[in-house]
Parts: C-alpha cells; sequence; structure tokens
C-alpha cells in the first residue's frame, strides 16, 4: 500500500511497463511528490541508495491528462492502471486491488483531475472489504487450510489463460508454484510457509542495508538474497526469539517501517515497504511464535501484548 513518508511524499513500490507496449513490468519505488510537481521512480527506496543516485524516470504531474484502471486494455497484468501523458501511455500494476485504489486516488488528487468513470466503482473506503470483484461467469471455488487461516480461490478462464484470484487478503502468486511453497524446487517435499516477502534488511558488521527475501514458517524466521534462492543467508529460530516490535531508535535510524526482532544473541532490525506491510510482519511472526509456544506455559512465561510489542519471556 502507498505511505505518506517524513517528507509528506505518497511512496511505495508498483511494477512499471518502462518501455511502452513490450508487455515487461519492472519493480520499482515510486514517489509522488507534489511540492515538485513530478511522479518519480527508482530502483528502490532511495534510502538504500546512494545519495548520489538520480531516480530512473521521472512525470511532471502537469503532463498527466487521464488516470484510469486499465484492467480491460491490459488482461494479463493484474491490477493495472494507466497514466495518459502527451508523449506516451506509462502502464503500472499495482500490489492488489486496494493498492490499485488508493494509487489512482492519491494520483487524481495529486494532478486534479477526474478519474473516469469506469474507474469510479473502485470503492476507496476503509471501512468496506478489499476484496477483487467477482467475475460475471460461474466459477469453481475451493478452500484451503493455510497457516491456520481458510482461504478460499476461485478460478477463471480468460483468453485460454487460468487466473487465480486469491481472496481473504492475499496477493496471487505469479509464480506457478503456489505462493505459501517453501523454497524446494519442484517435486521435491516442500513446507507451508505463513508470510513472504521482500524487506531491507541492516547488516551486522558494516552497518549497510539490504533487500532480502523473508520468509516466516513454523519454526523459523528465514532470509534469503532473492526470491530464487534455495538456501537461506540466515535461519532464525523462533524460540530464539525474546521480542517484536516497531522500532523505537527509526528516528535515530531515519527510516520509515521499521522494525526489530530482538533475539538471544543480537537484534535485527527490518524496513518494511509500508506501515501496513510492518505490522503485517510484527503480527505474523508474534503469531507464529504463540502458536509455536501453545498454551502450556505457566504463568511465569506469559507473553505481554502491547500495541505492536510482544515479548516473549524464555
Amino acid at each position: 500500500m502507498p505511505y505518506t513518508d517524513r517528507q509528506n511524499r505518497i511512496c511505495g513500490f508498483l511494477d512499471i511497463e518502462e518501455n511502452e507496449n513490450s508487455g515487461r513490468f519492472l519493480r520499482r519505488y515510486f514517489i509522488l511528490d507534489t511540492q515538485q510537481d513530478s511522479l518519480l521512480w527508482y530502483m528502490d527506496n532511495p534510502q538504500n541508495l546512494p545519495k548520489v543516485a538520480e531516480p530512473m524516470g521521472t512525470v511532471k504531474l502537469t503532463y498527466i491528462s487521464k488516470v484510469s484502471d486499465a484492467t480491460k486494455l491490459r488482461p494479463k497484468a493484474e491490477f493495472c492502471f494507466v497514466l495518459n501523458t502527451g508523449r506516451r501511455k506509462f502502464y503500472l500494476q499495482a500490489n492488489d486491488q486496494q493498492d490499485l485504489v488508493d494509487w489512482i486516488t492519491a494520483l487524481t488528487n495529486a494532478t486534479k483531475i477526474t478519474v473516469p468513470k469506469k474507474s469510479e466503482s473502485l470503492t476507496t473506503s476503509a471501512d468496506t472489504p478489499h476484496e477483487i470483484p467477482a467475475p460475471s461467469k460461474q466459477v469453481s471455488t475451493k478452500t484451503e487450510i493455510i497457516a491456520g487461516v481458510p482461504v478460499i480461490t476461485t478460478t477463471q478462464e480468460q483468453g485460454g489463460a487460468q487466473v487465480r484470484a486469491e481472496r481473504g487478503g492475499l496477493k496471487p502468486s505469479h509464480n506457478p508454484v503456489p505462493y505459501y511453497l517453501s523454497r524446494a524446487a519442484q517435486g521435491q517435499a516442500v513446507v507451508k510457509a505463513i508470510k513472504t516477502g521482500y524487506c531491507v534488511k541492516q547488516g551486522a558488521v558494516m552497518k549497510n542495508w539490504k533487500r532480502r527475501y523473508f520468509t516466516l514458517e513454523e519454526n523459523a524466521l528465514s532470509y534469503y538474497k532473492s526470491e530464487q534462492d534455495k538456501e537461506p543467508l540466515r535461519l532464525i529460530l523462533l524460540k530464539e526469539i525474546l521480542k517484536v516490535q516497531e522500532c523505537k531508535d527509526r528516528d535515530l535510524m531515519m527510516r520509515d517501517n521499521l522494525f526489530e526482532v530482538v533475539t538471544t544473541s543480537r537484534n535485527f532490525y527490518v524496513q518494511a515497504d509500508s506501515p501496513e506491510d510492518m505490522h503485517s510482519w510484527i503480527k505474523a511472526i508474534s503469531g507464529a511464535i504463540v502458536a509455536q509456544r501453545g498454551p502450556g506455559r505457566s504463568a511465569n512465561t506469559r507473553v505481554r501484548c502491547d500495541s505492536d510489542v510482544l515479548t516473549f519471556p524464555q
């Protein structure tokens, strides 16, 4: 989801078709800066790049004539929307339906234009459940239990290609392997993952920040150099975690969406892509720890829960 940073700019990750009509979308970090009248995108969050890093692209907000849902124009690109400028069209792909709504709304407000009627059906109410619109044709459904959570999936045929729409707030996977599978290759034994995704982690020695792919499973939190790697750079056993909380020193580090995982050996500082993602990781890790240790603890090993701080006595 897009979020507002310390400079009052709307920020977040989107996929962009940098070469028009190429059909190839690349992940970029976007900054909507109304003070500079610009929409900029970088290879990563500028906080993780050298200070001299220049944006990979920029569009003046005054050049944007229309913002609209492009799902019908690009049926193979889910949650796609388009920016129409005088020179070309920029196709962008959001992470989910609510992310699509939030970006269209933010860009609409920034450019002071009216979104076309075909997009007005997109709700922006925070109280409305965030679901992908149901297909008009009758489809089959399947219920799976993933990490103790029931997930309903629907299957729809579009242009000969099978498209899966995940419900319950889970983003569809673009990988033929279901998103909850472990790093093991297809055909080998697999383990269900509770949560996966990219975050930025501080190194233990050099104190530099690098993007890593995190996987939370029933017994451990692991991180990899990339999503394609099979062997983790490090595996943190859940039984070694003492506390998970939003980082209190983030003002000192000047980083948004920062949380820390306190273990018996060291503190891990992790930066999520948005406040929602940060809270999601804190709750997922905390929930996995509680599930692993079970209700059979004595009175002096109770879990203390204050907002987004969970302490787990050993």
